[in-house]
This record gives structure tokens, sequence and C-alpha cells, in this order.
């Protein structure tokens, strides 16, 4: 025989109960329509009874009135209801019986044409009684009403009166009875009947139930409704202020009262408290300028809405600052503000007008704009204000490490970074380090035995140095990813948790409200800030986020992955390697367009290839790839940026945040594997704002990309779509790696 439960397992068995409660029941179709069924027999039940209650009331009142009539009649009678006063019958004395006395009235046949029977008496002044059949006077009033004041043998002697007939509400005054008038109901009597049988109050009309299929439209109107109360009592008391002869026919100008003065003119102040005259005096203030137009302190809400219009600038993730409108109306350190005269900055780009702000907040940030908008300066200058709260370098704290880290997918963009972030740290005493590969080791040893403030790197390389601890990163507290989504595609996801788990856990931000809102340069509190710019957002960057910020600010210019708007798309499509080159040719030759120009393609070997096609075209022209030195890379570049060749080749190492000025055209030789890799390819031309060409080869075996391809140059404004791309089958729907091998698999 099992025992007596344990307290545990009666509680685990509350809880399974508990549990299987809350979870949601899902009801069978015959289990709704019986669970419908039973529910509208329910209310049908009810209202059945509360129809029944309804009779048995009504009868019970009518039994009542009725007894109260024979009660009265017995009093004046002595007899019972069926008997008159000398003992018969009442359906003899009338000719009918008591239920046609209860509610009769004269009959109309008696008097068709106006005309009386001989045999009907007259009144005692002068004008005939109707009579009934018998010759007797028919009642006009029920008989309890006739006998309150007199019998029917024309006695006048005083009877107790029924409490229906004289009943009256307190308050009003009871109706005088004359003898040998007949009782008639007062108007209280009526309205009480009224509200007995038919259940409304007096002069309220019933609302109409509009049925489901009457197309009719209701305008009965309910004063009860009625909300411009307040507003009618404003010009109704101005009407009744203006004293005899009124507004329209006083004889008197409009506006004016008698004694000459604008009317409302002593009494300003009360009009104005009036929530419509406030209206109305609002009216005339709205501020129609634009915001280009207004000094700052007067900018509301509108204002800054159509502010991040204009600039197509997107902000979430609460407590977003206000973006800058120009340098100088800034929070910025003033000796900062010098560097940006100095190095010619002119206007803050979209994404420096609101990533600053955020910055200079010491929030989390990710920036999504596009390829060549400005984000360098965007991170640069937070950055070297959160370093100038911080104490300065020293033999006490070189050896700890820099003070901030930025992370780039490549040595090129790693050391355009370092370029331009020098141009604003050197100014103001601070020291930046680059670290990348193809250098020397211990060159860049030597270059961190002062210390520095700033380190440029890429993932690789710092990865290195940290596991022979040639640096640490002990006071690291301003880490940026520059162009986040090319480093996890270049495989870096893993040395960059690596890199970001190096860091002292002691500075991480807490996830809180106070993340959210960030600190001031008064409440400065020395948490690490993690901002990520990229030109897309992939999965695997999002993952990157959500590890390492806490509740960040999203900034997006544009839209994410779109191709700047400033350069024209086109589309060749060659069928073979030769009409590739005769094109490739044809189009430096003839293109008109001024140096310098850069040619993509997706091999190494394939470069060398493409660089002697742009030599017989009799174009100068250089390459630069992975199998080049790092010697040879810059020098490469710096060629093309000093005008001493007129054309790169170059595989996707220079496809990222490589800032060449000015290049006017962009070949991809072959089409990217994926649609970022062509948006950033493509962003090399159209920079700051500058117009730009992109020409791209296409072939059967780019059937992957041709549908984002179609979707991406369709979203441009400046370029047409090529027919035969708009026709292709391959660019009408998406077509995946696994579709083309299955289909590859059985043609075969």
């Amino acid at each position: 025989m099992a025992g007596p439960l344990s307290v545990d397992e009666i509680l685990a068995k509350q809880r399974a109960e508990k549990e299987a409660a809350s979870k949601p029941r899902f009801l069978s179709k015959a289990d709704r329509e019986r669970i419908a069924l039973e529910k509208r027999d329910a209310e049908v039940k009810t209202r059945q009874e509360r129809e029944v209650a309804g009779r048995i009331e009504r009868i019970d009142f009518e039994k009542a009135v009725m007894e109260e009539r024979r009660k009265a009649e017995t009093a004046r009678f002595g007899t019972g209801p069926s008997s008159g006063p000398n003992g018969r019958c009442e359906s003899d004395r009338y000719g009918r019986n008591d239920r046609y006395d209860r509610y009769s009235a004269p009959d109309p046949r008696d008097d068709r044409n106006g005309s009386h029977p001989p045999d009907r008496p007259a009144s005692t002044n002068g004008q005939q009684i109707p009579t009934g059949p018998r010759g007797h006077a028919p009642p006009s009033a029920p008989r309890s009403m006739q006998m309150a004041n007199g019998n029917m043998n024309g006695s006048h002697t005083p009877v107790k009166p029924s409490p229906l007939a004289n009943s009256s509400t307190p308050g009003s005054s009871p109706k005088p009875t004359v003898p040998g008038d007949v009782a008639v109901p007062t108007e209280v009597e009526l309205v009480n009947i009224r509200a007995r049988y038919l259940g409304q109050k007096v002069n309220e009309k019933k609302p109409r139930v509009r049925k489901t299929q009457d197309k009719k439209v209701i305008f009965d109107w309910n004063a009860a409704d009625d909300t411009t109360a307040l507003e009618q009592g404003t010009w109704t008391s101005e009407v009744k202020g203006l004293g005899p002869g009124g507004i329209m026919f006083g004889g008197r100008l409009a506006g004016f009262d008698e004694g000459g003065k604008r009317r409302g003119q002593h009494a300003a102040e009360d009009q104005h408290a009036d929530a419509l005259e406030r209206r109305r005096a609002g009216k005339g203030n709205n501020d129609d300028r634009h915001w280009s137009d207004k000094p700052l302190s007067e900018m509301k809400d509108r204002d800054w809405r159509i502010f991040r219009e204009d600039f197509s600038i997107q902000a979430r993730g609460g407590s977003i600052p206000v973006p800058l409108r120009s340098w100088r109306e800034s929070t910025i350190d003033p000796k900062v503000l010098n560097i940006i005269d100095e190095i010619g900055y002119k206007e803050p780009s979209p994404i420096q007008r609101q990533a600053i702000p955020i910055g200079l907040q010491t929030r989390d940030l990710i920036g999504i704009a596009k390829t060549g908008s400005g984000k360098t300066a965007a991170f640069v200058i937070p950055m070297l204000d959160y370093i100038s709260h911080l104490p300065l370098l020293d033999d006490d704290n070189r050896h700890l490490g820099p003070y901030a880290l930025i992370l780039a997918p490549t040595r090129e963009l790693a050391q355009q970074i370092e370029g331009e972030a020098s141009r604003f740290a050197q100014p103001l005493g601070y020291v930046c380090v680059s670290i990348i590969g193809g250098r020397s080791v211990e060159e860049q040893q030597f270059a961190l035995r002062n210390g520095a403030h700033i380190i440029i790197a890429t993932p690789g390389r710092l990865k290195e140095m940290i596991d022979k601890s040639m640096v640490v990163m002990t006071q690291c507290r301003y880490v940026v990813m520059d162009e986040a989504d090319r480093m996890v595609d270049l495989g870096f996801e893993t040395d960059l948790n690596f890199i970001l788990d190096s860091m002292p856990a002691t500075f991480i931000k807490p996830d809180d409200e106070q993340a959210l809102k960030g600190t001031g340069p008064d409440e400065f509190k020395g948490w690490r800030v993690t901002t990520l710019f990229s030109a897309t957002m992939p999965p695997a960057v999002e993952r990157l986020a959500r590890n390492y910020l806490r509740r960040p600010a999203v900034v997006t210019i544009g839209t994410a992955g779109e191709a700047v708007d400033t350069v024209e798309q086109r589309v060749e499509f060659v069928t073979s390697e030769e009409k590739k080159k005769s094109k490739l040719i044809e189009i430096l030759r003839t293109s008109g367009l001024p140096p310098p120009m850069i040619v993509f393609v997706n091999q190494k070997k394939t470069a060398d290839m493409v660089l002697r096609y742009v030599h017989q075209s009799g174009k100068s022209a250089t390459a630069i790839h992975s199998d080049k030195t790092q010697q040879q890379r810059e020098q490469a570049l710096q060629a093309l940026r000093d005008g001493e060749v007129q054309v790169l080749v170059a595989t996707d190492v220079a496809g990222r945040g490589i800032d060449v000025p000015d290049v006017s055209l962009v070949i991809n030789w072959q089409m990217s594997d994926t649609i970022e890799k062509y948006v950033h390819r493509i962003g090399r031309t159209g920079r700051a704002g500058k117009k730009g060409l992109a020409i791209t080869f296409l072939t059967n075996d780019d059937e992957e990309v041709m549908f984002e391809l179609k979707q991406e140059i369709s979203k441009s404004p400046v370029s047409t779509m090529n027919p035969e791309l708009a026709r292709h089958e391959a660019a009408k729907q998406k077509i995946t790696r696994e579709m083309k091998r299955k289909r590859d698999a059985e043609e075969d």
C-alpha cells in the first residue's frame, strides 16, 4: 500500500497543475461549437426569465389597481364591485359589463353626424351630455376616478379618494376637486404610468438602434455629447456682455462697445485665459522659419525632425542627443575645433553630425553609413575627448598599454586611419602607433617603448603581439571596430573575441539605465566605450555587438547596405575573355574620364593579367594584392594618390575603406561573390559628394548575385537598368549555390 505523499511531491504536483493551467488550451472545432451553443442557450434562458418576471410584475400591478378600485366602490356603496348603488348589476345599468366600464369611452356611433339622440339628457349648463345605449351618461374615465368626487345619481357625498387617482409626487400641488367634476388623471399620474409600463423617462427620446444591414445614416444628436460647451460659453458671454442692441443691429461699429473702446481691450488677460482664446491667439504665432534660419536656442522638436530628414539621419536606442548643426555650435573642446578648422572640415558629414554628440556622452554606438561618409573623424573626435579626461602617460602607467584601440580589417585601412587620427592627436600631444602585418615586429615594439595613447591595428598582428606579451591592454578603455563586417568576413571573429576578452572587466559598463543615458564631462566615470562602424550589418556583426556593447545607440545614414546615390552603375554582359579584354581597353581609351581609376578582380593571378591589358590601352598602372609586400602595397597606393600611375588593379584588399581622392571610374573585371563586396568596391568612387561611374562585367557564372544586383541598380536614382539584366531568368529570383548545383547536376 502506498504511503502518504511527501511535501516535495505535493509541491511538485501543485507546480505541475499550475503549469498545466497556465498553458493555452487549444479547442477543436466541435468544442468551440459546443461552447458557443451553451453560451447562446444561457443568454436565451436569461432573456426569457427576465421577460417572465416583467409580465408577472405587470400582472401584480394590475391586480393591485383593481383591488384598490373595489375597495373604493365598497366604501362608497357598501356593495361588491359588480353592483350599483341600488343593488343592480353594473351591466344592467350601463348595458355593458364592468370590464368595458374600466376602459370605455363615448361610443362614436351615438354621434356620427354631430346630432344627439332625442332621449339624451341635457346637462345643467345647457350642454348635451352624451348617453349610453339606455340613456345613461357613459363614463369618461375609470370608475374609481368618477366616484372620487360624486356618485352616479348626482349626489355629492364625500368619499375617501383612491390613492392611485389622486397620487402625486412630493412637491406637486394637489389638483382641486369641485363637486360634479369628473376626476381625470393628473400629469404626474400619467408620467408614473408611462414610466411603469414603458420604462422611459419624461421627454427622453429612445435612441435608435442601427441594424447591421441598415445603410441609412443616423443623424440624431444627443445634447449630452456636445463637447463645445466651453467654446460656446466664450462667444455667448461676449454677446451677452454687449448690452442692448447687440452686435448685429445695435447701430454701432462692430467690435466696439458704447464707450468707443475696442471690446475686450481692457480685459485682454481674461480673454486669453479662456481655452478657445488661447488657441485663437496661438494661431498667429506659428514659426514657419526653416531650421537653418533659427538660432540654436529656438530649435523645437519639429525642427530637429526636419533636420534629421534633410540629412537622412535615423537614430534609435533611447535618449539620443540632438545632432550637430555646425562645428562651432557643438560642445567639442575648442582646441579640437581649431584643429578641425586647420584641416579644412567646413561642415560635419551626416554620420559626424549624430555620432559625435553620442560619442561625447561616452555611450556605446553602432554607426551604419555608406562608404566614404567620414566615419573616421566621427569616432576619432569623441575618442580624443575621452582621453583628455584620463591621466597623462608617464613612467608609472605607460607600460600598462594604450588608452584607446582602433581595429581595422586591412593594413591599408589601418594606415589610412593612423594618418587621419594623427592629424588630430599630434597637436594635442597624443601618440598614435599602428600595429599591422607586413612590418617588422621589432620595429613596432620599438615604437611602443615610450607608450602610446592610441593603437591602430589589424586583428591578426595584434593578437600575435598580445600572445607574446609585447603589448598589454590593462588600461584600454575605448575600442573602435571599423569595417567590422569585413573583419568577420576575413575570419577575424575569433581574434576579435580574444582581443576584447584580454581587456580588464573592471571597466565594463553596467547594463542599466545609466548606460542608456551615458555620461557627460561633469560625471566622467571611465567606463569602457565600445564603438562599431560599418557599411553593412550582417548577423555575425550583430552577434559581436550583443556580446560587447551595452545598450548602444544605433545611427543609420540612408539605408544600410545600399550604394551611394552619387555613383552611376552600369552592367555589360560579356561571353568570353577576349570580348571582356576588348571592352576593357575600349572603355579606358574612350571614356574620357580623368585618372585615377581602379579595376577590381577576384584572384591574385588575374590581377597581373589585367595589369598587362591596362598597359595595352596606353594607361600607366600598378597592381595590389595579398602577395605583394607591405612596402609594395604602400608604394602602389601612394603612386596612385600622387598621380604617378593612372590605373590601380586590385583585389578586395583595396575594396574597404581605402580613400583615394577623386576616383572617377571603377571597373569590376569580375563581379564579386556577394553584393556587400560590390557595394564597397563601387564606393571607391563618388566620394565626398562627387559623381562617379562604376562598370561591371557580367557572365552567366554570376547568377547568384544577379537578383541582388538588379535590386541595387533599381534603387539608384542616377543609374539605368540594363535590359538584358532585367530580362535574365537569374535576376527574377534569388538563386543560391545549392539551387545552382542541383540544376547543374540535372543537366549533366
